[in-house]
């Protein structure tokens, strides 16, 4: 199958990973790129650029393939070291970055520079403008279905892709709600070029993460998810859990600041989740898309499924015209 996406990442498939915190390590993302996809690191998982640079490194090693760097820029009153991340990324060698957060416009010469394909992640059409006229390669549009940021619009994939796909050039990638080879086509039909998956690939056999988390999103269903911070304007999806719960639970009594959440919020809380287990011990991200995950293939597994029932799907559809 090719399209924009595949010819752009020169990758075999156009199933993307999203960057994911605590979870897009050197494993992940080589295991994706193996399959035929394109992998992706999560740049500030890394503690500075020199663990970055040393995680690059560690990909390389196990796959030959493509892969990129995911680099969120956060808001303003943090302010990682960005250039020396990005200078660890180019001297890496890597040629692809997915941007999300704040426009990464103040950074896009010196990735420009290194031959750097950016992808920057969007919640709406007008980001996805904005990122095209600064020069980005390609959008990841997120709908309102996917773990992490939806954004505050709460539009879905089914109007979110087609408006977009309407008013931007540049290609697309879907991203939120996304797990089997009915959600590829779909979106193919709707206007991207490629699909992103985080939550279906924490579901797998490489994710460096617990198998308790793994367990946790089998048997969850596609209601097991809250939407924190609804209140403080910086929504986020995260799987339902006592400590979500009370975090809305909060937030529904009006007034919150993050202040009144901060101790339920910790990243560290979430990482330790992953690392030991412990899937009520603080929050972590999942998607709507737990509803269709039923098992725990490896990426190669779940990649050639997709894409085998993909074909199958479109085969189907032809036959409908004749």
């Amino acid at each position: 199958m090719k399209t924009r996406i595949t010819e752009l990442f020169q990758v075999k498939h156009p199933i993307i990973q999203g960057g994911m915190h605590y979870v897009g390590f050197a494993e992940m993302a080589a295991a994706v790129s193996n399959a035929g996809g394109l992998g992706i690191i999560t740049g500030l998982t890394q503690k500075t650029p020199v663990d970055l640079a040393a995680e690059i490194a560690r990909c390389h090693d196990m796959t030959d393939k493509p892969f990129g760097v995911n680099l969120t820029f956060l808001p303003g009153f943090e302010n990682p070291p960005y250039n020396e991340y990005i200078a660890a990324i180019i001297d890496g060698g890597v040629k692809i970055v997915e941007t999300a957060g704040r426009s990464p416009e103040a950074y896009m010469p010196a990735m420009k520079a290194a031959d750097i394909k950016v992808i920057h992640k969007c919640t709406s059409v007008r980001h996805g403008l904005k990122a095209e006229s600064i020069g980005c390669d390609a959008i990841s549009m997120d709908g309102f279905e996917c773990a992490g940021h939806p954004g505050e619009d709460d539009v879905t994939n089914l109007v979110l892709l087609p408006i977009a796909r309407d008013k931007i050039k540049i290609p697309m990638i879907a991203s939120g709600g996304l797990g089997d080879a009915r959600g590829l086509v779909a979106v193919l039909a709707l206007g991207a070029e490629g699909m992103n998956m985080g939550t279906r690939f924490m579901a797998t056999k490489e994710a460096p993460i617990h198998d308790n988390v793994k367990q946790q999103m089998v048997e969850n269903d596609e209601r097991a998810t809250e939407m924190i911070f609804r209140t403080l304007n910086n929504t986020a999806r995260v799987a339902s859990n006592n400590v979500s719960r009370e975090v809305v639970s909060i937030e529904a009594k009006g007034n919150a600041t993050i202040d009144d959440v901060a101790h339920l919020v910790s990243g560290q809380r979430g990482k330790v989740v992953f690392e030991n287990g412990d899937t009520e011990h603080g929050i972590w991200s999942a998607g709507m898309i737990q509803g269709l995950i039923h098992d725990v293939p490896s990426c190669k597994e779940l990649v050639e499924r997709i894409m085998d029932e993909a074909n199958q799907i479109i085969n189907r559809l032809n036959t409908l015209s004749s």
